[in-house]
Order: C-alpha cells, then sequence, then structure tokens
C-alpha cells in the first residue's frame, strides 16, 4: 500500500469484568458501532482525531462505570505491526460488512424484477427495506475510514434499486447532443473511483476533451448542477444500461467503433460486472492495478489521473501505436 509516513492512532486499551456478561457484548457493540478495530484482545484503535477521541471517552466511561478499566493513548506503530497493516485491518472489516449490504441488496433486486405486478403493499415493504439497508450502508460509510472498491458497488447498487422501485429508469435520459457540444462541461461521478468510472474518464479526456474536469462526489447526497454530466452514478446522463457498464454505454452512444476501443471496452466490461463473459486474458493484470491505485492514499483526481494513463497505453498496445 506504500504509506508515506506514519500515522497518528488513538487507542483505547480495556480490561472488562466477567459480570455482567451484558457488559461486555455492550461494549463490543458500541466499538463495532465507532468503527473501532482490535489490534490485539481487548486493544482497539482508531485513526486519530477529535470525534474519535469523543467517541473512546463515551466508551471508557461506561467502562469504568460497569466496573472495569481502561486508558486512551495517543500511538504510532514503529515496529511490528506497521500502518499499513492496521490499513488493512480497517479495510477487511468494513469490506466484511460491505459484502453483507450487496448480498441483502441483490436479495432485494431479485424480488423487485416483477414489482410491475405486486400490489402497493408489498411494493411498500419492499421500499421499506431497502431504507433499512439504505441506513446501514450509511452508518458503514460514516466509519469508513481508508474506502474500498466494495463501497462503491454498495452504493451504485443500492442506488439503482432506488430507481427501479421509483418507476424510473436512467436509460431514459439520454444525451441527445454531438460530441462537440458536450466540451467545457464539468463531468460528474462518485467519489472512489474504481475500473468503470476510470475508464470513462480516460475515454472522455480522449475523445471529448483532452482538459475535461471532473468533479467527485457522494452519491446518496449530490444534487445536479447546470453545466455538469453525470456517469455511472444514480440517474446519470451516462450509466449501467442493461447488461452494458457505463464505459460500454459511453461508446456506444457516441458512436465511437475504435476496435482498440472495442477490446478495451470488453475488458472493462468483464472486470465491472466479474462475469468472464468475453474472458479477456488482460484482465487479472489490469485489475491488480486498479486495486493498486484504488487502495491507494491518492485523491480521486490522482486516481484518475494515474488510470488514464495506464489505459492510454493500453489503447496504444491494441492500436499498434496508432496515431491519436
Amino acid at each position: 500500500m506504500g504509506t508515506s509516513k506514519m500515522k497518528d492512532w488513538l487507542l483505547l486499551i480495556h480490561q472488562i469484568p466477567p459480570k455482567p456478561a451484558y457488559l461486555r457484548v455492550k461494549i463490543w457493540r458500541r466499538l463495532q458501532q465507532v468503527g473501532a478495530v482490535a489490534v490485539k484482545q481487548s486493544v482497539y484503535v482508531l485513526p486519530k482525531s477529535d470525534q474519535a477521541h469523543e467517541d473512546f471517552r463515551w466508551i471508557l466511561r461506561e467502562i469504568v462505570e460497569g466496573k472495569g478499566e481502561g486508558s486512551i493513548c495517543e500511538a504510532g506503530f514503529l515496529e511490528g505491526l506497521s500502518d499499513d497493516d492496521v490499513v488493512s485491518l480497517f479495510q477487511s472489516a468494513r469490506r466484511g460488512e460491505y459484502e453483507k449490504i450487496l448480498q441483502e441488496a441483490q436479495s432485494v433486486q431479485e424480488e423487485i424484477k416483477e414489482t410491475g405486478s405486486d400490489s402497493i403493499e408489498r411494493i411498500q415493504k419492499k421500499k421499506s427495506r431497502l431504507s433499512k439497508l439504505q441506513k446501514r450502508l450509511q452508518d458503514t460509510v460514516a466509519v469508513d475510514f481508508f474506502p474500498t472498491p466494495e463501497r462503491s458497488a454498495a452504493e451504485f447498487l443500492i442506488s439503482g434499486i432506488l430507481d427501479r422501485l421509483k418507476g424510473e429508469k436512467a436509460s431514459d435520459v439520454k444525451m441527445k447532443e454531438s460530441v462537440e457540444s458536450l466540451k467545457g462541461k464539468t463531468w460528474v461521478t462518485r467519489a472512489d473511483v474504481y475500473i468503470d468510472r476510470i475508464a470513462c474518464g480516460w475515454l472522455i479526456r480522449r475523445f471529448i476533451e483532452r482538459g475535461a474536469k471532473f468533479k467527485f462526489v457522494d452519491a446518496m447526497k449530490y444534487a445536479p448542477k447546470k453545466h455538469e454530466i453525470r456517469f455511472d452514478m444514480f440517474e446519470a446522463e451516462f450509466t449501467h444500461e442493461g447488461g452494458l457498464c457505463t464505459f460500454e454505454v459511453m461508446v456506444e452512444r457516441l458512436g465511437l467503433g475504435d476496435k482498440a476501443l472495442s477490446h478495451i471496452a470488453e475488458i472493462v466490461h468483464d472486470m465491472d460486472f466479474r462475469d468472464e463473459k468475453y474472458g479477456r486474458p488482460e484482465v487479472p493484470g489490469l485489475q491488480a492495478l486498479m486495486t493498486g491505485i484504488a487502495e491507494s492514499h491518492y485523491s480521486d483526481q490522482e486516481k484518475m489521473d494515474k488510470g488514464v494513463g495506464i489505459l492510454d497505453e493500453l489503447y496504444a498496445h491494441f492500436g499498434r501505436g496508432k496515431k491519436r
């Protein structure tokens, strides 16, 4: 992961009496709620911040009131456990939570395939279930200190289900303008970019406007503004349509028939959907590169820039050095 400098952490070191038994469970749940992870038994860590300090202070008070003991201290890992190791613990914990959310969201998605024939009562029950799932997602995002790709996948899937329940189709929002009319716009997409969004960013810079500006937002809270074009997000002008990822949709709608581009579209599809539809042999290598970028400490703009460079080289490979 390549941490550039030592991070500051807060540790909660505690000891809880064996009785009452519920206290241990209560404290464990509280630690889960604030996003803390265990580095060893009874030692929990959070990235240093005012909020983390306040969270640990409240938990410590509960421990002491329950006749337990504890201390809060600032720490830096010098030997043995590294900062990268601790970051991996956080990412692993959040990844597990996102995977559970994704599984339940996929279950809801299967249930609403025949929504048109449902009674109003059944539709409301599904909306209620999805609302609870949204809350779980928001709670997980709130303690996702080192975001993983699974976060974006969960946000995108839930947004798509909401779209379906509203009886709206993002594919109905079409871009009618020519490529020329898309210049000078700000391109908006979800934060924590990964393969589909990075590939779309490359496509925009390569075929629409070399100096295109990008904006990375919280998809759940974003409200569109004038002169902005959304891609790969809820109710976007360019997003998934049927069995096509956003990159494929953009290639098709912009009328780009380049053979080299078709190869890249197949690779992006296989990586984004993970369905091995095209069985592209380039997927493992490119996935390793993109995952490295996604898990780095770069900003979204830096991730986009680095991904664009990689795709430039891939395009040159398939075009056998063809001029731009």
